[in-house]
């Protein structure tokens, strides 16, 4: 078993799972999707997930999830990783889109627990192994009880780590015993997929995040996971805390897909703006809300 501290980060140490930006009108804007992308690159992100909750990936159609993945790799392909998510609550579907992402050339795939149904943990076992198989892509699997009704036991993590292309688990549980149970039981890499457990769980072996709020703060989570690495403990626990307003701001209130986007917008940056229903863009009295959190967390409103 590989020890903790020296894991690689196979999709990349600092990943934003990418909002979908709107037109007013309500179709994809692919042109601002790719300046989302770049900005994201460019602040300090290896790694982006298109296609994800963020991605208000329920809402769109599979046609527009192919063309979000090819003009984020055509935009940034060659200085990140681009990751799929292409997980639903139906294998057959979800082995489809899987089946799409690996034609468009994508480096690896997020598959979320299946939700609504609530299957059994052999049911997840044989979900998420069927869709391991059925590529040669790495797949990241995506633990997130709260939204898909059903955890992945450490037991079912365990076993599904023995596969050859299950390397990773974007951690959504907030469990962080159980983390360190299926780490000190398996090689599987752990990434935060929890703004406000980011460092909690980097300081018990994870070796990145999977971040809404990296939309506006990536070169911070970036300053935060070298100076844990390095040792400087001190100076990631003082970044961590300076990060409490934006992740608090983007995070605990409506939702992070619609906070990360008023943010954008706020800042004036791509991405900003229209979500789908059954979403809805935050009020005026939210924005002043989030607008307060930013200046909190270091930025000039």
């Amino acid at each position: 078993m590989t020890a903790a501290a020296t894991r690689e980060a196979p999709f990349g140490r600092v990943l934003t799972a990418m909002v979908t930006p709107f037109t007013p009108e309500g179709d994809v804007d692919f042109e601002a999707a790719a300046r989302v992308a770049n900005d994201l690159v460019d602040l300090g992100c290896d790694g982006i997930v298109v296609n994800g909750t963020t991605g208000e990936s329920p809402t769109t159609s599979d046609e527009e999830k192919s063309t979000l993945l090819t003009t984020v790799l055509d935009a940034v392909g060659d200085r990140a990783r681009v990751i799929a998510g292409v997980g639903t609550n139906d294998t057959r579907h979800t082995l489809h889109l899987a089946a799409h992402a690996h034609r468009a050339g994508v480096h690896g795939l997020l598959v979320v627990t299946p939700y609504y149904s609530k299957p059994s943990q052999d049911g997840l076992l044989a979900h998420f192994t069927a869709v391991a198989d059925a590529s040669d892509l790495p797949v990241m699997v995506y633990d997130i009880p709260a939204r898909s009704g059903v955890p992945l036991t450490t037991e079912t993590l365990l076993r599904l780590s023995e596969h050859a292309r299950i390397i990773a688990n974007k951690d959504a549980k907030g469990d962080l015993w159980a983390a360190q149970q299926v780490m000190h039981g398996s090689d599987l890499v752990y990434y935060s997929g929890d703004d406000a457990l980011n460092l909690p769980l980097l300081s018990v072996g994870a070796v990145g995040f999977v971040s809404v709020t990296g939309h506006v703060v990536a070169d911070r989570l970036l300053a935060m996971i070298e100076a844990f690495q390095a040792g400087d403990v001190a100076k990631a626990a003082d970044i961590n805390l300076a990060l409490v307003p934006v992740t608090d701001g983007i995070m605990s209130r409506v939702g992070g897909t619609v906070m990360v986007k008023a943010a954008l917008d706020l800042l004036g940056r791509a991405g900003g703006g229209a979500v789908r229903l059954p979403l809805v863009t935050a009020n005026e009295a939210q924005r002043s809300v989030l607008r307060d959190d930013l200046r909190a967390g270091g930025f000039d409103l």
